[in-house]
């Protein structure tokens, strides 16, 4: 994974985190969002995990130019920030990014996180709330996945379409329809492929988008 941050202290401190986990590897560190877009082109990371307040171009338009640039389709980027507030929560899924964290996470919340990013196979907790996501969806430029819309689904893959969006990892799809792990890994990869989407932040969207989930009711 790479490593974005402005501040030295804390790029070492967390490289000394990922360093205790044996699954783990950072293969590089940027002290600029420029910085960290170039090292994702040079290195094609799993993981780009990045600071917002950064100098030269700010973590928000480094994620989305790694985002957007289909050379690094298979680059995640979890935004970690000081600055946990509505709009820098918004600005990083418009942007892309997979997943958000403010860095009072503890530390093995983190790992899993990066490991839960990494592996596109759920949103974070905490992440975006209800509230969030309605606000996200009102807004102008929200992204959208770039295939059709659910009306290309079977009706089982509407059904665990359905359960990513209400934030049910695999194996919690798999026991609330009574498939396999591995069926549920499957249908999520042909939704996912079906609808264009990135990842699994994007099947939420379309999940809240579409009608199919309505926030607040389970």
């Amino acid at each position: 994974m790479l490593l974005a941050d402005d501040q030295n202290l804390v790029r070492a401190a967390f490289a000394l985190l990922v360093a205790s986990a044996p699954d783990m590897e950072v293969v590089g560190e940027a002290g600029t969002g420029r910085q960290a877009v170039e090292l994702a082109r040079a290195e094609r990371a799993d993981l780009v995990v990045m600071d917002i307040r950064m100098p030269d171009l700010d973590g928000i338009e480094a994620t989305r130019l790694i985002a957007a640039d289909e050379d690094l389709a298979g680059v995640r980027v979890l935004v970690l920030t000081t600055y946990d507030t509505d709009d820098n929560i918004v600005a990083a899924l418009r942007a892309g990014a997979s997943g958000f964290l403010v860095k009072d996470t503890k530390p093995a919340e983190l790992l899993d996180a990066i490991r839960t990013v990494t592996a596109g196979d759920a949103l974070l907790s905490p992440g975006p709330t209800a509230r969030l996501i309605e606000r996200f969806l009102r807004s102008p430029s929200a992204p959208v996945a770039g295939g059709g819309g659910p009306d290309c689904l079977s009706d089982r893959e509407r059904q665990v379409l359905t359960l990513v969006a209400r934030g049910l990892n695999n194996t919690e799809i798999a026991d609330s329809l009574g498939l396999s792990p591995l069926t549920a890994k499957t249908h999520v990869s042909r939704i996912m492929g079906k609808l264009g989407a990135r990842d699994r932040a994007q099947l939420v969207i379309v999940g809240y988008e579409s009608g199919l989930v309505t926030p607040g009711v389970r």
